[in-house]
C-alpha cells in the first residue's frame, strides 16, 4: 500500500520540519539559560499536567470544536516531548527512539496492511491487535491496564480485554441488562437491611456499574465517554434550572419538590 501524492504532500513532507522546530524549541527551553520553569521539571512534576491536558482533548472532541482540538493536542504533544527530553538529559532515551519505537509497533500490529494477513473487519483487527501484543510481552489477561484510569474507564478495558480471550459471561445486550437487573435487585436487597452494611452496599454498587460498563461494551458505546457527556447535560440543565429560578426571584433552596420537577423538566427540554 502506497500514499498518494496529495496526502504525502500535504500530510506527511511538512511534519518532518514542524516537528524538529518544536523540539528544537523545548531544547533551547531546557537549556542553560533557558526558561527557570521548565528547567525545573521532572517526570514526576509533569505527570499531573499531562493528566489534565488529556482531558482538556476530550472536552474538545466532546465539543465538536476542531479549533480547540488543534490548540489541546499541541498541548498534549508537547508533554510527550518535555518527558523525552527529561530523558535524553538523562541518558535513557531520546524523542527519536520514541517515535522510531511507535513507528515499528505500528507496523509489526498491523500486518494486514504492512504484511500479507488478511482480515474480514474491523473486530478482527483487535483482535489480531490483542494477539500480536500477547505474542510479544506473554502476560495475564489484566496485566497492563493502568489502574489509574478512571474506574469506569478501567472496567470497559478490562471486560474488551478479557473478551479477546474468549471470556464474555453475558454475550449479548440483553444478557447485560438481564444481569444488570439482577445486580440492582442485589443492591435493593442490601440496602433494604435494617442495618445496611456499608461494605457490602459498596460491593454490590461496584458490581452494578461492572455491569453497566459491560453494557457500554456490547452497544457499541464507551460508558466513560457515555457519563462525561451525561454530566455536560446535567451541567447545562442546572444552569437551566438556576436561570429559569432566578427569573422569576426565586433562590434554589427555597424551591419545593414539585418546583424542581417543574424546572428540570424543562430544562431537559432544553438541554436533551
Amino acid at each position: 500500500m502506497t500514499l498518494d501524492d496529495e496526502t504525502r504532500e500535504r500530510f506527511v513532507e511538512p511534519s518532518g520540519p514542524a516537528f524538529q522546530r518544536l523540539v528544537e524549541v523545548m531544547a533551547q527551553l531546557r537549556a542553560p539559560g533557558g526558561c527557570p520553569w521548565d528547567r525545573e521539571q521532572t517526570h514526576e512534576t509533569l505527570a499531573r499536567h499531562l493528566v489534565e491536558e488529556t482531558y482538556e482533548v476530550l472536552e474538545a472532541i466532546d465539543a465538536g470544536d476542531l479549533d480547540a482540538l488543534r490548540e489541546e493536542l499541541g498541548d498534549l504533544v508537547i508533554q510527550i516531548v518535555f518527558h523525552s527530553s527529561i530523558a535524553f538529559e538523562e541518558g535513557a532515551f531520546t524523542i527519536a527512539d520514541v517515535m522510531d519505537d511507535l513507528r515499528a509497533k505500528l507496523i509489526r500490529r498491523h500486518p494486514h496492511v504492512f504484511g500479507d494477513v488478511r482480515v474480514e473487519d474491523a473486530d478482527e483487527v483487535k483482535r489480531n491487535w490483542e494477539r500480536i501484543k500477547r505474542d510479544e510481552k506473554p502476560r495475564g489477561v489484566y496485566e497492563g491496564i493502568p489502574k489509574a484510569l478512571p474506574s469506569l474507564a478501567r472496567a470497559a478495558k478490562m471486560q474488551r480485554r478479557a473478551a479477546t480471550v474468549g471470556f464474555n459471561p453475558w454475550p449479548d445486550a440483553d444478557a447485560v441488562l438481564q444481569g444488570l437487573a439482577e445486580e440492582i435487585g442485589e443492591l435493593r436487597a442490601e440496602i433494604a437491611q435494617s442495618a445496611p452494611d456499608a461494605d457490602r452496599v459498596e460491593a454490590e454498587l461496584g458490581d452494578v456499574l461492572f455491569a453497566a460498563a459491560a453494557l457500554g461494551h456490547h452497544a457499541g458505546v464507551d460508558p466513560e465517554s457515555a457519563l462525561r457527556r451525561m454530566l455536560e447535560r446535567a451541567e447545562a440543565r442546572m444552569g437551566a434550572v438556576e436561570r429559569l429560578a432566578a427569573q422569576r426571584g426565586r433562590d434554589l433552596g427555597s424551591l419545593s419538590p414539585q418546583e424542581w420537577g417543574e424546572y428540570w423538566e424543562q430544562a431537559k427540554k432544553e438541554s436533551p
